[in-house]
């Protein structure tokens, strides 16, 4: 045998008792033989280096250096789910299914909901050629060379895998790994993790790979996305993962019926604590994929899946005092201060009182013991008086701003006071401007929370267009500022300048203008200018913009100060306009909406869709009256076919549509 055919043999088989540990945790050899394997392999390799291969067991070690982590678009969405607490809404979804499928047979995959670090791993010709953090669903951090050094993801698969696709999962850190990680920090005095999660999630971001394989990371796979998929139900998708060599966890279930999920979920909610790792819930998929493609997605989330989350752990403590903050908005939050106490894996010392009414509700009051629970596993929350402390009189909610002393305002039917010194009051200023540079909006390099409170201390800026005045000289007397941190900040806010449009818009921080209406608003207006001469009513005629989105929109673009800064920013660069007019195939289908619905051959679903948009069309995600066509594939739902002719929709095949474009 030559050396090149043991080294490929000696790969071969040293994958497989991977994948014998890691993924089946059936082990066939010790421990020591393994490692003399590797040994044996790495001498090998070094003595012939023209034989190096980055897909090697040898290279799960890691020492690649990452130093800034590339940001990756998503081919596909990955989208967030929506959630559950009760069996009532679980039915209540299942009836908005059959709102759209119509009366037919559905079948439920079951599956637990981890409690880590979402990733999305892309593989072409059976080899992992990508990893991506979910980011903010459209985008998302490189982390290829982290994730190769977690032992139960497969650098190459077997078996009768597709050309390419993705596979979604979460990483995560067992109990028992995250216990030894602490245990080794106390012996050395070193502070202890907190919780597996965001240490699960930290680590994905260390920039030495080496590091990241000294941590005992899992990764548990559960949904596969592509084209052309083997396999026509999520069931048999986990079922042909497993068959490639993906870590699929063996709780999933085919459920026939919701009955059968509510046992699923009571059995799980009762018996999670005997898993080795954390989870928070269950998530339930219609299982067929068909269905899935019918039921399509809401801005945020996939409407054939459903989260269930397990009923949060609860403890007592006492409320020390309550503190009020105010947001970026001039929104007044009340927040609980209390007696340190240890919840669902964390350290707790605040909660959220929400607002005035939360408090006068609850009737608590300082001294009190209360109970304290993590709403969605997350952000602790008080929900009850335990006992009555020594305070007789109601908590009086504070009439002034804690900041600036403005005389607070609240508005009919809002359930929160607001600061209304806009541009007074120091932490509405300076929050405006650490919302304008975070990395979903403006992404500026260099320039991080604290800097722009230093800043705005130091009185070199008042509002976020202020940055694109800002001098090196003016920045390095600050705190913590070197020559080099001031250059790296002025490169930052002249990169920030080639930030797209709708980042931008996000960036100003209009009230009920997030990510998702920030990009419906561009798309339509294409331009700032546009979108400030829009009344409420032509916003509203916008899709899924409503009065509230309108009303605020208008009011801020009413406000003169909003108006000079928006001028300085056109006079700075920063991109106010949006590119989209020039990659217009053409304007054949401009005012007209379309729905897709079905399995087509000479387009896929998303191909359709942008054929629609790269004509001047715009998809809608359901048939009514502003449905101007639908494109009807094999397998159309029928109820959408029913609502089309009842509301004399013309109905037009593919053939049809590419006639049209063409």
């Amino acid at each position: 045998m030559s050396v090149l055919d043991t080294i490929k043999s000696l790969r071969e088989e040293l994958n497989q008792h991977n994948y014998n540990y890691y993924v089946l945790d059936k082990p066939t050899i010790s421990d020591f033989e393994f490692d003399q394997k590797l040994k044996q392999l790495q001498d090998l390799e070094a003595q012939h280096p023209e034989y190096f291969d980055e897909n090697s067991p040898t290279q799960r070690v890691g020492g690649m250096i990452t130093k800034n982590f590339e940001t990756v678009k998503h081919e596909y969405r990955m989208y967030s789910l929506d959630n559950s607490y009760s069996i009532e809404d679980l039915q209540d979804w299942e009836t908005r299914i059959q709102k759209v499928l119509g009366d037919v047979p559905l079948e439920y995959t079951c599956e637990l909901k981890y409690d880590g670090a979402s990733i999305s791993i892309s593989y072409e010709k059976g080899r992992l050629v990508r990893a991506v953090t979910r980011g903010d669903g459209f985008q998302g951090d490189d982390v290829t060379n982290n994730i190769k050094t977690i032992k139960a993801v497969p650098i190459h698969l077997k078996g009768d895998y597709p050309e390419k696709f993705d596979i979604r999962g979460e990483i995560i850190l067992p109990f028992a790994g995250f216990e030894k990680m602490n245990q080794e920090l106390i012996e050395i005095g070193e502070t202890p993790y907190s919780n597996p999660r965001n240490t699960a999630s930290g680590s994905l971001k260390l920039q030495d790979s080496a590091e990241v394989a000294k941590r005992p990371l899992d990764c548990l796979l559960y949904f596969v996305i592509g084209n052309n998929l083997p396999f026509k139900t999520q069931f048999e998708g986990l079922q042909k993962a497993r068959d490639w060599g993906f870590k699929v966890p063996k709780q999933s279930k085919l459920a026939k019926n919701l009955n059968e999920v509510f046992e699923y979920i009571n059995y799980w909610d009762k018996h999670r604590h005997d898993l080795p790792y954390e989870t928070d819930g269950v998530v339930i998929k219609v299982n067929n994929l068909q269905h899935q493609e019918e039921l399509g997605y809401t801005a945020k989330s996939p409407r054939w899946a459903m989260a269930y989350k397990f009923k949060a752990e609860q403890v007592t403590t006492k409320l020390n005092s309550i503190s009020y903050q105010v947001g970026r908005t001039g929104a007044i939050t009340p927040v609980a201060n209390l007696e340190p106490v240890q919840l669902a894996g964390t350290i707790v010392k605040r909660a959220s009182l929400h607002n005035a009414d939360q408090i006068e509700k609850l009737d608590i009051r300082i001294g009190d013991e209360v109970f304290v629970e993590k709403g969605g596993e997350i952000i602790p929350k008080i929900i009850a008086v335990a006992k009555r402390g020594n305070q007789p009189e109601p908590t009086k909610y504070i009439t002034h701003c804690p900041e600036c002393e403005t005389e607070l305002v609240r508005n009919e039917g809002e359930a929160n006071h607001f600061c209304p010194n806009f541009y007074g009051c120091p932490p509405q200023i300076i929050g405006r401007i650490q919302h304008f540079i975070t990395r979903k909006a403006m992404d500026i390099d260099g320039l991080g929370g604290e800097t722009v409170a230093l800043l705005y201390n130091a009185g070199l800026v008042s509002n976020y267009a202020d940055l694109y005045e800002l001098k090196k000289e003016q920045i390095i007397p600050l705190e913590r500022m070197a020559e080099k941190s001031a250059e790296n900040l002025i490169k930052g806010i002249e990169k920030s300048k080639s930030v797209p449009f709708e980042r931008v818009l996000y960036a100003l921080g209009i009230r009920y203008v997030g990510e998702t209406v920030a990009k419906k608003l561009a798309k339509h207006y294409k331009s700032i200018d546009a979108i400030a001469q829009a009344s409420i009513m032509d916003l509203i005629l916008v899709d899924e913009i409503g009065d509230k989105i309108a009303q605020s929109v208008v009011q801020f673009f009413e406000n003169q100060e909003n108006i000079k800064i928006i001028e300085r920013l056109k006079q700075y660069g920063v991109q106010l306009e949006s590119g989209e007019e020039a990659i217009l195939v053409s304007e054949k289908l401009k005012g007209k909406t379309f729905v897709v619905s079905g399995v087509f051959e000479l387009f896929s679903r998303d191909e359709l869709k942008k054929a629609i948009e790269d004509n001047g069309g715009k998809v809608g995600s359901s048939i009514s009256s502003k449905t101007d066509y639908v494109i009807a594939g094999d397998n159309m739902g029928p109820s959408k076919l029913e609502k089309a002719n009842q509301l004399k929709i013309p109905i037009l095949t593919e053939l049809i549509f590419k006639e049209m474009i063409n």
